[in-house]
């Protein structure tokens, strides 16, 4: 059994809003959002979305905009920041997602927009929208007291550390880089 959409916003392909559609999350779809992306909060998550029908499907374009309060990566201390993403998603009914073979090698255009299934007259842009901050969330975004904490506990960033290993050395012996 699937467990439900923490933000289900359901929308008719016959009956298409006509003018932009303002999506807030309430505090309880925030709190269960928060949850399954393992963050301590979103203070905010707003959207607003444009649906234009095509031959391809139903287009959703627009903007999410959401305030994140997640632990640093390096010191484990909350932090908050904001999100900010363009939406770009196409809706496709049943049968009608693009498919790949396996092996195939496939390159994917920057502009190209997300493609989401659905089945019957409704899609959920809630769900899609929740998946598309998923996808924004850093899981191991460092807040402002990282590179201190580092410091103070002897560790390099990764950008400042020098290359080590056999392979290393020999090619600074190589080159004459003794340091």
């Amino acid at each position: 059994m699937t467990a439900p959409a923490e933000m289900t916003r359901p929308v008719k392909v016959r009956s298409l809003p006509a003018a932009d559609m303002r999506i807030e999350a309430s505090e309880d779809e925030r709190a269960a959002l928060a949850r399954r992306f393992a963050v301590t909060a979103i203070e905010r998550l707003i959207a607003e979305v444009t649906f234009a029908e095509g031959d391809e499907g139903i287009a959703a374009t627009g903007r999410l905009d959401a305030e994140i309060v997640q632990p640093c990566a390096v010191t484990r201390e909350d932090f908050s920041y904001r999100i900010a993403e363009d939406i770009n998603l196409l809706f496709v009914s049943d049968g009608r997602l693009t498919r790949f073979d396996e092996d195939e090698e496939i390159e994917l255009a920057g502009n190209a927009p997300d493609e989401v299934e659905y089945q019957g007259d409704t899609f959920d842009i809630g769900e899609a929208l929740a998946q598309t901050l998923g996808l924004a969330i850093d899981p191991y975004r460092e807040g402002p007291d990282a590179e201190a904490a580092r410091a103070a506990a002897g560790i390099e960033s990764d950008e400042d550390a020098r290359p080590g290993g056999p392979l290393a050395e020999a090619l600074r012996a190589l080159k004459g880089d003794g340091a």
